[in-house]
Formats: structure tokens, C-alpha cells, sequence
């Protein structure tokens, strides 16, 4: 009996912990993606997704967005070239937060992690009605987003980012 126990308490010493993480999914998939222009143009960079409380903000490489139709996706990898980060506030987030002049003092951020690796892909095809206008559809692969703790979070449902539609201007 004695070996058992002295058996469960050094496996015991050796067993998974969870720790104190305390996000265990991530999940955006009923949130649109939104940006702070009136209408998004190929030099958006900055875009968002909120949920409530929550919010997943994605910097897009600079010139990965073309008003001309994309042969496959192209890639641009995460945090070296885009960047990715997760956000929660203390109260529910607004657009306004990311897109006013001045961001106002509330909500705050409890929490950030920045993305520590993974790719964004960017798909673009022009439209069959108008050929000025252009879809980027926007996914995500392999990101990998770990806390200041060293915990990873697991449950990762932010594959599809969104579309968002520009136009060729005059």
C-alpha cells in the first residue's frame, strides 16, 4: 500500500497542470470584421473583430491587399511580417476605441497577447458584376498565441478573419 501511494503522490509531482489559465477558446466566428475608414481601400492595415468584451485586432502587412486578382493566397507570416493580437476589456469594446481621434478612457485592457507565430493568407478576386471591385478573403493558420504565463491557448476557432471589399478609384 505504501509503494501505491508513494507511487500516486511521485506521479502526482509530474502531472499535467493547467494553471491559471483562465482563456480557454477563442471564438470570433459570429463577429464581422470591421476597420476605422468609411469604406476599406488596399492601404487598410489595421482590422478587428469584437466580441462584447473582447476584441481580436489584426496589422496586415503592408501591400498584401492589390486591387487585382491573386493567383492562390498569398502568405505573410505571423508576427514577423503581420501581426495579430487578442485583447480583453474590462467592459464591453466599441469600434470606437480602435477608430476615434482621441480612445476613450473605458473600456481598459485587462489582457493582451500578441500572436507568436502563424500565417495570415489573403485571397483576392474581382468581381463578376463590377471589375472595380475586389474581395480579399482573410484566413488564418497555425497561429499560435501564448500568455505572459507561458500557457498557449488551445481552442483556436479564428481561421476565417473575414472579407472586406475594395475598389479600384478613379
Amino acid at each position: 500500500m505504501r509503494r501505491i501511494l508513494g507511487l500516486v503522490g511521485f506521479l502526482t509531482l509530474f502531472a499535467c497542470n493547467d494553471g491559471d489559465l483562465q482563456i480557454e477558446t477563442i471564438d470570433f466566428d459570429s463577429a464581422s470584421v470591421q476597420f476605422c475608414e468609411s469604406a476599406a481601400d488596399i492601404n487598410t492595415s489595421i482590422l478587428f473583430k469584437i466580441n462584447t468584451s473582447e476584441a481580436l485586432i489584426l496589422e496586415l502587412q503592408n501591400g498584401i491587399l492589390q486591387n487585382e486578382a491573386s493567383e492562390g493566397a498569398i502568405s505573410s507570416s505571423v508576427p514577423s511580417q503581420s501581426q495579430l493580437s487578442y485583447r480583453i476589456f474590462s467592459d464591453n469594446v466599441t469600434t470606437g476605441y480602435f477608430c476615434d481621434d482621441i480612445p476613450p478612457t473605458t473600456p481598459t485592457v485587462i489582457e493582451e497577447i500578441a500572436a507568436q507565430g502563424g500565417e495570415v493568407f489573403v485571397t483576392t478576386v474581382q468581381s463578376a458584376t463590377d471589375t472595380t471591385i475586389y474581395e480579399h478573403t482573410i484566413e488564418l493558420s497555425g497561429i499560435s498565441l501564448v500568455n505572459d504565463n507561458g500557457e498557449r491557448i488551445t481552442d483556436l476557432s479564428i481561421n476565417n478573419f473575414g472579407t472586406i471589399t475594395t475598389q479600384l478609384s478613379n
